[in-house]
Order: structure tokens, then sequence, then C-alpha cells
């Protein structure tokens, strides 16, 4: 009897203990949102990043200044933390990225 019980809770510990290292895993891995209708991001060299929502002036202004992504892009950081755009246009590269991105 006490070797079930052992059993029982040794199984609902290493459930707990699944749930919580794959918690930790999304949250070291970062989620990926999408961003609001007028939301402007800025990507720093250092691997910093930005967000912040203009009024509707600033935001027309920033418009004549943008350019529409056509294609699945990546970004990334080295070990010191300074960041990178990757090379997507050829066709394997594109796959990779849009596997990602889903």
């Amino acid at each position: 009897m006490n070797s079930i019980k052992f059993a029982v809770i040794a199984g609902l510990v290493g459930v707990v203990g699944l749930s919580a290292s794959q918690a930790f895993a999304e949250d070291a891995m970062g989620t990926m949102t999408m961003m609001k209708g007028g939301e402007v991001m800025a990507i720093m060299p250092d691997g910093h990043m930005g967000t912040m929502m203009p009024d509707a002036k600033m935001g027309a202004e920033m418009m004549k200044m943008a350019k529409p992504i056509k294609h699945c892009m990546m970004m990334m950081t080295d070990a010191k933390g300074k960041a990178f755009m990757i090379d997507t246009s050829t066709k394997k590269a594109q796959a990779e990225c849009e596997k990602m991105a889903m």
C-alpha cells in the first residue's frame, strides 16, 4: 500500500516538474506576439528593443519613411548581445523563417 502511495506521489511530482520545466523553457525562449496597429518597434544594435504608440501626426510622418515587409525577416543576437539581421532571401532561409514564425 505504501509503495502505491509512493508511486502516485512520484508520478504527480514528475508531472508538476515537467509542467514547470516547460514553463521555464518557454520563458527562456521568449514569446513572439503580433504588433498592435500603429505600434512602432525599435531594435538597437546592442540587442535591446523598445516599442511606442505614436500619436496620429507622428505616425503619419513615420509612415512616409516606412516600407512594407515583403517576406519573413529574422534577427538574432550573438553571445555579447549585439543584434544581427539574417539574410532570408533564399528559399531555404525563407522556409526556416516561416517555420520559426508559426
